[in-house]
């Protein structure tokens, strides 16, 4: 490349000499055995996001061997560093609460090297909104790539997969349908290869909107972990990765407000994770990109849901792999996009889409006129009890509970659900409303995963599969049931979910996006005049923690830290 700034020569240290700190730079990075000819290419940086912690990057290294072998076919110089690596599963106090930590990782090391674009490898739900966040907020030309869904174990003939399963499994056991040694021998039969869970979980959903929003390579969402496609496609990224190194694509020339309509169209056709919304929000929050929940539940009345995956329908992500991934998907919907939108292959969303393989006869993509759920697979739900919003997956829930009024059962947080949930003498039916607080983005802190509120075991045990939950948190986009998430304000903002009181009528309207507390304003107002924020947390005056409780906002605005966001663009 030409440009004085570009290359070695890009973002120097500063020691008073830009020419000291060239030589010096270089004489550092020869130590690597890098020749004067592999220095003077375009650099092309390479995420490392492997962890021994994280199974779903278990492919990395083969994948960053595969980007490079691309980089260097187009004749770039790649050069890997590493970032932060989140699991689910393996991160106090939740993920949640460490993606914008990783955001600001990536940010800073994408900045701070010298690189003229970087490929993002992501894959556990909350590593690829983290890179896409970075990479929008430092403005390089970035790509993305994914780790890919793991493959389906089985289970005395039954196909099982990661993470749906989990909780169907689970959720026997605590009914005592199965016992302690069935369970154990499952353990080792839901996850059986790297990669992501391989349902229509956040990771997939974000990989999916991803391609959608046109940072990925078309066909790369639901490639597999274990196919040589993923290994194909991570070539293919890297070479595409120099030419958007020389024609300079930021972000923000993918990132648009259209590209983000085309991101929640898709996460409405696949029937995905509703944590898709919060962290799209977060991506389009830091080019001042809104995100309004009134017009996604408005956007989601036309959308269909095609996807038969679960845990909406019966199939897994390596069976829409074979379908034909996202383009089956998206070209039965053609006129809900905007199919002008560029994309990082440098043609537009339209052209990627007629360039792809013809479709074939399949079941995994249903036909427009045959969907899985006519309408809104979520809807916002607005009301006196969510003023600023809540999301109710509509796909993953009981039909019948749909519209409902109970009475509520509240556990005050997480501490509390453990002790009393599963305890006989627990004052609870089945019509009974299970309302969880203090889990939101400050509460818990980090809003974790856990409005997933188990159906207290006398219930189950009796047969019961499902009953209304609300809480101020997340639920994994594996889940399923009839859960009301991200109700705000939350509760240690003195929002109203943390007026409820045990015996409290709740109302539910779902037809007609409410969801009540009916107790009069007078009542209201004695229980606000009354009411004290809850404890500090421990901790929270220092590092990251205080940082996080500083900053972190609501769920309507991404639950991104408010100085990573700019002025919303109009």
């Amino acid at each position: 490349m030409s440009d004085a700034d570009a290359g070695m020569k890009k973002g120097l240290t500063r020691y008073g000499d830009d020419a000291f700190s060239l030589f010096v730079r270089k004489a550092f990075i020869k130590a690597m055995g890098f020749s004067d000819d592999a220095l003077n290419r375009p650099i092309i940086g390479v995420t490392n996001t492997f962890s021994a912690y994280n199974a779903c990057h278990m492919n990395v290294p083969d994948l960053i061997e595969a980007v490079k072998r691309g980089v260097m076919l187009a004749g770039g110089l790649p050069i890997e560093f590493p970032t932060i690596s989140i699991h689910e599963s393996f991160a106090h106090p939740t993920s949640m609460f460490l993606r914008n930590l990783m955001a600001m990782d990536a940010e800073e090391m994408i900045r701070a090297q010298p690189m003229d674009a970087v490929v993002l490898i992501g894959g556990c739900d909350k590593t690829v909104p983290a890179l896409l966040m970075g990479a929008a907020s430092a403005g390089m030309p970035a790509i993305m790539t994914v780790t890919g869904p793991m493959g389906t174990g089985s289970h005395r003939g039954e196909r099982i997969g990661a993470c749906t399963d989990c909780r169907r499994l689970w959720a026997q056991f605590r009914a005592g349908e199965i016992d302690a040694a069935e369970i154990e021998d499952i353990s080792g039969k839901l996850v059986p290869t790297g990669g992501t869970c391989g349902v229509m979980g956040t990771a997939s959903t974000m990989a999916l909107m991803t391609e959608a929003l046109g940072m990925m390579l078309p066909g790369g969402a639901a490639i597999p972990a274990w196919a040589a496609d993923r290994l194909r496609h991570a070539e293919a990224t890297g070479t595409r990765a120099v030419a958007l190194a020389r024609e300079k694509t930021a972000p923000d020339q993918i990132i648009t407000q259209a590209s983000i309509n085309n991101a929640l169209t898709t996460l409405l056709a696949v029937g995905g994770s509703t944590n898709g919304i919060v962290h799209i929000t977060a991506v389009a929050g830091r080019l001042g990109i809104p995100v309004d929940l009134d017009a996604f539940d408005t956007m989601g009345r036309n959308v269909p849901m095609l996807v038969d995956l679960k845990p909406s329908g019966r199939f897994y992500m390596e069976d829409l792999w074979k379908a034909g991934g996202l383009t089956a998907i998206l070209r039965e919907i053609p006129d809900l996009l905007d199919l002008d939108c560029p994309t990082v292959s440098g043609r537009t969303l339209g052209e990627n889409l007629a360039d792809m393989p013809d479709g074939w006869p399949q079941g995994v993509v249903r036909p427009r006129a045959d969907p899985l759920f006519a309408q809104g697979s979520m809807a916002v739900l607005k009301g006196n009890l969510a003023p600023n919003g809540a999301v109710l997956k509509q796909s993953a829930a009981d039909k019948a509970l749909l519209t409902h009024e109970g009475r509520a059962v509240v556990f005050d947080n997480l501490a509390d659900l453990a002790a009393r949930i599963d305890d006989p003498d627990l004052e609870v039916i089945a019509n009974d409303v299970l309302v969880l607080r203090h889990i939101g983005p400050k509460g818990a802190p980090g809003m974790p995963e856990a409005g997933y509120i188990p159906i207290p075991k006398k219930l189950a045990h009796a047969g019961v599969k499902d009953m209304v939950r609300i809480s101020d948190g997340r639920m994994s986009g594996t889940a399923f049931g009839t859960i009301i998430l991200h109700v705000s304000p939350e509760a240690a903002l003195g929002g109203p979910l943390a007026l409820v009181q045990t015996g409290d009528r709740i109302r539910l309207d779902a037809p007609n996006r409410r969801l009540d507390l009916l107790v009069d304003e007078p009542e209201m107002t004695r229980r606000r005049d009354a009411w004290t924020p809850p404890p500090a947390h421990a901790g929270g005056d220092r590092s990251y923690l205080k940082l996080y409780l500083d900053e972190v906002m609501q769920a309507e605005d991404g639950a991104d830290f408010r100085f990573q966001r700019p002025s919303v663009k109009d």
